[in-house]
């Protein structure tokens, strides 16, 4: 079992104001761990650092060396107007793995000639995903990757999101409201306001008060999916 990242006593201080406080969690290889909580919890920010977009104002992080991560948007901030097709987009990146291998990987190589403009909310995150996949990643961090989507297509995206994982090896952090899909879809759910309020397996998270507290009961279909056989670990 390896560790992509580990933060300890993670906090965040803006303009005098808590935005986060003494986080400590690892991501490990081969894991989906799902980040959970009420809007204005902190997920936004701590996604930031994990990123390296942002610097905590105290705690330290410890990423394993020369680390790949690959990041998959709520929404791509892009002009689209601008005849661009997926193709050419997939091109922008840097990274040099094949366009068309990706693409095949999340079934939507038939989309390489489409126009971005003319994409679904469902094919849009299945580009965005492929994407980042360009760089073989060792990490993936998906936020709040199905919005938009109706019931079908979220359960067609984790499915997908699952074989990755377990094709790759590679951790994955899924940032989501979707409790009834993402929580039989993930090894480890950490619940999140401003603090770790608690974290564990699915079906022992969603008998835990302090979740209760935040998110109510949720019914047993919701848990109904939940069929993993790995070793769950917890440093928590």
């Amino acid at each position: 079992m390896s560790f992509c990242i580990s933060l300890k006593d993670i906090s965040v201080i803006f303009n005098n104001k808590k935005i986060l406080s003494k986080i400590s969690l690892n991501l490990i290889s081969n894991r989906i761990l799902t980040l959970i909580g009420p809007n204005g919890a902190g997920k936004s920010t701590l996604v930031k650092i994990i990123l390296k977009l942002l610097k905590p104002s105290k705690g330290t992080i410890t990423y394993n060396q020369n680390l790949r991560i690959g990041y998959v948007p709520q929404k791509l901030n892009f002009n689209f107007t601008l005849p661009i097709t997926v193709q050419r987009f997939m091109k922008l990146s840097k990274n040099q793995q094949s366009v068309k291998n990706v693409l095949f990987r999340v079934s939507a190589n038939h989309l390489k000639y489409t126009l971005l403009s003319r994409l679904s909310s469902g094919e849009m995150q299945k580009i965005l995903l492929a994407r980042a996949l360009l760089n073989d990643p060792q990490l993936l961090v998906l936020d709040e990757p199905t919005q938009g989507m109706d019931i079908l297509s979220q359960t067609t995206f984790y499915k997908l999101v699952t074989e990755i994982r377990n094709e790759l090896k590679c951790s994955i952090v899924i940032v989501s409201h979707d409790l009834s899909l993402v929580m039989s879809n993930t090894d480890e759910v950490v619940c999140l306001n401003k603090h770790i309020c608690c974290s564990g397996s699915p079906k022992i998270i969603s008998k835990d008060s302090r979740f209760i507290a935040i998110f109510g009961h949720l019914k047993k279909n919701h848990l109904a999916l939940y069929h993993h056989k790995h070793n769950h670990y917890h440093d928590f």
